[in-house]
């Protein structure tokens, strides 16, 4: 049987998010391909995959992983190991799984790097503290020696690295030793495609403040919350994830928290917004990105991904700590901005996905090296 000209894989898909949003990217630039995940939960992530040839590993089998990847942890770095594709050219989305799938004898590997993986080498800002203070903290102590052994090796093995981001070129070159060329990821929201009205939003106004983002403790949601709770500013957060139950708990009733929103629905969130928060460490900015292709500014966190997508004064303003304190007086700056909506449609427009595309074609093809 002839081999797939291209193959497409990415760590997991259970969720919503960036990174699921570039593999639907790669799926746009490779149509056709087989799309090779661990885990694979068609509710959790985005509908647009039930079009697509999804292959999964045997783990799959088993419900609760599908719905809470960490529980896969155990099991993640086997379950890689073989699962095997057979392509000329595989081109992986990974944070640190996807550049570990077995593939074919004279098969060409381009890791889309997302960042190394957060859990062996940030372990503690991706665990929200101390990781010995996490029920998942000491099995991953435990298995870290290994599973940094492994990722090396499959690293190693990689042809071609790409990063999302210069902070990411410089963590790859730190970990692994590899030069990776730098593309930036496509904002992937559409202005201009239909939109729905979110029906917990029914009685608002537009101008809200918002934030869209995994809830996971280094994404300081719960730091926007505490910024405007007993104000009469208006917060809109849309995302799920482990911290949700815990945010719900003491949720003040100027705050909204949103899950399972459509594309359309997400979009008219976005339309309604008067300023986005981006309070977490992020490697790559791609939300202040997708609210200024609805014209709407941002006020993001000093660091990271955010200096590479958010211009300050043109397209957003930035504070230096993810404190309540200094987010309330961002926003109050930003309050008293004329923010120039044209200005900000075209800064997300330098992040277009037709970009991304002739680029990732161009590399897997070998047109010019980038290794």
């Amino acid at each position: 049987m002839k081999r797939a000209p291209v193959a497409i894989a990415h760590d997991y898909l259970t969720q919503r998010g960036g990174a699921e949003r570039v593999v639907l990217t790669l799926t746009r630039a490779f149509p056709g391909a087989t799309l090779h995940t661990t885990l694979y939960d068609p509710e959790g992530t985005y509908p647009d995959f039930a079009s697509i040839d999804v292959r999964t590993s045997p783990i799959n089998r088993i419900g609760p992983l599908r719905r809470d990847h960490r529980l896969a942890l155990p099991l993640l770095a086997p379950a890689s190991s073989r699962l095997r594709i057979d392509a000329d050219v595989v081109v992986a989305s990974s944070s640190g799984w996807a550049h570990g799938f077995d593939t074919a004898a004279g098969t060409r590997t381009i890791v889309y790097c997302h960042n190394p993986a957060r859990w062996l080498y940030q372990t503690d800002e991706y665990l929200g503290g101390t990781a010995w203070r996490s029920p998942i903290g000491p099995p991953l102590m435990a298995m870290r020696p290994f599973l940094k052994r492994w990722d090396r090796s499959r690293a190693d093995r990689v042809d071609v690295y790409l990063a999302n981001s210069r902070v990411v070129q410089q963590r790859i070159r730190r970990t692994y030793g590899r030069d990776a060329e730098l593309l930036p990821p496509p904002h992937g929201m559409d202005a201009s495609a239909p939109r729905e009205p979110a029906p917990e939003l029914a009685d608002w106004d537009p101008g809200y403040a918002l934030v869209v983002s995994r809830l996971l403790p280094y994404k300081n949601v719960d730091a926007v919350i505490e910024a405007v709770r007993g104000t009469g500013r208006r917060l809109v957060v849309v995302g799920r994830g482990p911290e949700e139950a815990r945010l719900r708990a003491t949720l003040p009733d100027n705050v909204r928290l949103l899950g399972g929103l459509s594309d359309a629905q997400l979009r008219g969130v976005y339309a309604g917004a008067g300023v986005l928060v981006a309070a977490s460490h992020e490697d790559f900015g791609l939300a202040p990105l997708e609210a200024a292709a609805f014209g709407v500014p941002a006020v993001a966190l000093r660091g990271g991904g955010f200096l590479e997508t958010v211009l300050e004064g043109e397209t957003g303003l930035f504070f230096d700590e993810p404190e309540p304190d200094q987010i309330a007086t961002a926003l109050a700056g930003s309050d008293g901005r004329d923010w120039d909506p044209a200005r900000l449609r075209a800064r997300a427009e330098e992040f277009g996905e037709a970009r991304f595309i002739s680029r990732i074609r161009a590399i897997a093809a070998d047109e010019g090296r980038s290794d």
